[in-house]
């Protein structure tokens, strides 16, 4: 039997999976901090880790509780419409699931009951995802050219977000947001331009609705 240990919790600005981005890196602006665990709360553990600018993070999708009944899976990118093999997906709907993401570091704070913590950005992850390892990002190694992506092999299309409500948000979390509703965070198989649809983004309760020219927020509140 395999054990695996718990070493941190990664604290994002996404409370509610629904509107996390789907691949890290997307939104560049939304944030995440690691907090270790008492065990690997020490900074000997984390030396030398800010000479890096990226990190991956091995982690598991914690609010995915059922098991996998079948070993496929139908890709958002695909419209939802088509099955694809589990291991040729990131789906979250996986034995184990476990996830991989790279993210960039901003900076690592050594001072204070909770030191070490390390700061990230480009976060694809929920509020709470438990972190089993962290791994620095080599760019001889980890970045391949030339390498192909079947399916995603290009990024998301971004489409623009309006705003049709005042609102107090303040500017750094109004750009998470749109940064999120312009990735298209509502299912593959949306066909009514009418439907809302509501997350939780750094305290703020955001309702929009989805067309095909793009999001129109329709209120953003403060939540805490």
């Amino acid at each position: 039997m395999i054990s695996l240990n718990v070493i941190a919790t990664l604290r994002t600005c996404y409370t509610d999976k629904f509107g996390v981005p789907r691949q890290p890196g997307l939104a560049p602006s939304a944030w995440g901090i690691i907090e270790f665990e008492p065990a690997y709360r020490r900074s000997e553990a984390v030396r030398g880790i800010e000479e890096f600018s990226h990190l991956w993070l091995i982690t598991q999708f914690h609010l995915v509780q059922e098991e996998p009944t079948s070993l496929t899976v139908r890709p958002p990118r695909l419209g939802g419409n088509q099955k694809r093999g589990v291991f040729a997906t990131r789906s979250p709907f996986r034995p184990n699931r476990l996830t991989l993401s790279v993210v960039k570091l901003d900076r690592v704070e050594l001072e204070g009951a909770a030191a070490p913590r390390i700061f990230v950005s480009g976060v694809d992850l929920v509020d709470g995802t438990p972190i089993l390892d962290i791994k620095p990002y080599i760019r001889y190694a980890d970045s391949i050219p030339e390498a192909r992506s079947g399916f995603a092999d290009v990024a998301p299309q971004r489409l623009p977000v309006q705003w049709d409500c005042e609102s107090r948000v303040p500017d750094d979390v109004r750009v998470i947001i749109d940064e999120s509703l312009a990735l298209q965070p509502q299912p593959a198989y949306h066909e009514d331009d009418a439907r809302e649809y509501a997350t939780e983004i750094a305290g703020w309760r955001v309702r929009w609705a989805a067309t095909t020219a793009g999001a129109c927020v329709k209120s953003c509140e403060w939540v805490g």
